[in-house]
């Protein structure tokens, strides 16, 4: 186990890609990840898991899509918190920004079910080491 701190900040400054979750601690069976955040997302769900987003710095939006279709957008500026309850569809997006997520180890940052192609921005990973 490491036991050295992670200043997230200094974490996030070590890497520009967007939507490329990087893994910072892992506590019991979850990783504490972080992630620059620009432009769309995929819709995706995660069937056996909740996911928590804090917002760090900027701003991040998330569209959830009901079983009928309808859909809602929950706007989130830096301190906001939010839960993405499991198998809700939602799809990220951002005009810049960067978050931090708990979830645990080996989900994927594009979920068990996504819609259509992965941007090419957006990377499908279970988190990446830092550095």
């Amino acid at each position: 186990m490491d036991t050295r701190p992670v200043n997230v900040h200094e974490a996030l400054a070590s890497f520009d890609d967007v939507y490329s979750p990087r893994i910072v601690a892992r506590m019991n069976d979850y990783d504490v990840r972080i992630a620059h955040t620009l432009g769309e997302h995929v819709w995706h769900a995660h069937d056996d898991t909740d996911e928590f987003f804090l917002v760090l710095d900027g701003r991040f939006d998330i569209a959830l899509r009901d079983a009928d279709g309808t859909e809602s957008t929950v706007v989130l500026h830096k301190g906001d918190t939010f839960v993405v309850p499991r198998g809700a569809e939602h799809k990220p997006s951002s005009p810049g920004g960067s978050i931090l997520m708990f979830e645990p180890s080996g989900t994927s940052s594009t979920g068990d079910r996504h819609d259509g192609e992965i941007p090419a921005h957006v990377d499908s990973t279970t988190g990446r080491a830092l550095g």
